[in-house]
């Protein structure tokens, strides 16, 4: 809940930075860079539960008002269509490339991940996970919607999943490893570029009367009801085949 405070904002404001995942570009503001790498996350916009598709159309129209306030000099939206909420990070960037010169780690990593998600299922309740959007968050790099499990009960269940992942000795055994605490959200963008000290402090108050809608009216629910292994070659390309992994709560 702090995090969506306007001391928050304030504070996080100071500390914001370029995020290597976006590149300048002369005619199209910034296009992402070459940043592969695997996760587990909830289906991607275009492949949601339609439970959830009213969430994600507000969502939009958060991103839209995050561009005009910042202005496409400064940040960098994701695709929406690949709006989604990550479960567990599992290997990117220069560790995937490393990862990657062994022929055999895709389809390792792919058998392993089935396998964890079939040992998963006693977790599995036929229910889904709501998670109450709680409004927007700034990162160092980016900026999103923070989301928090409704009780107690919501959070065992994903954190007895993210255990079964990142205690797996075989997968462990391919260099996956826990490198974050779980803070749930779904990104919205990133920082291309670092705007004035100035128009920072005016973005502050910008960003609490943007937070409002999410505070002020009747709470926003996520629902969780699937996790899915997909890769992606940058921020805005996510993609998975038919065949691969998938975890129904």
């Amino acid at each position: 809940m702090r995090m969506t405070l306007p001391d928050a904002y304030r504070t996080q404001l100071q500390n914001i930075q370029e995020s290597p995942k976006f590149e300048p570009h002369p005619d199209q503001g910034f296009v992402p860079t070459n940043f592969p790498g695997y996760s587990i996350i909830t289906p991607s916009k275009e492949d949601e539960s339609p439970e959830n598709q009213a969430l994600y159309d507000l969502l939009e129209k958060s991103q839209t008002q995050l561009v005009n306030e910042f202005g496409a000099a400064v940040f960098a939206p994701v695709a929406p269509a690949t709006f989604h909420l990550t479960l567990a990070d599992l290997i990117w960037d220069s560790a995937y490339r490393h990862a990657k010169k062994d022929p055999a780690f895709e389809a390792q990593l792919q058998t392993q991940i089935a396998d964890i998600f079939q040992a998963c299922q006693p977790i599995s309740e036929g229910k889904p996970i709501p998670l109450q959007v709680l409004g927007l968050m700034l990162m160092p790099r980016s900026i999103g919607v923070c989301l928090a499990p409704i009780d107690e009960v919501s959070y065992g269940r994903i954190l007895k999943f993210r255990r079964a992942i990142y205690q797996n000795h075989p997968l462990m055994g391919l260099g996956i490893e826990q490198q974050y605490y779980f803070t749930p959200h779904i990104t919205l963008g990133y920082f291309g570029s670092v705007p004035s000290l100035e128009k920072r402090v005016q973005l502050s108050d910008r960003i609490t009367q943007l937070n409002q809608p999410w505070v002020a009216e009747t709470p926003q629910v996520f629902k969780v009801h699937r996790a899915e292994l997909y890769k992606f070659d940058h921020m805005s390309h996510y993609y998975r085949e038919g065949d691969w992994a998938t975890f129904e709560f």
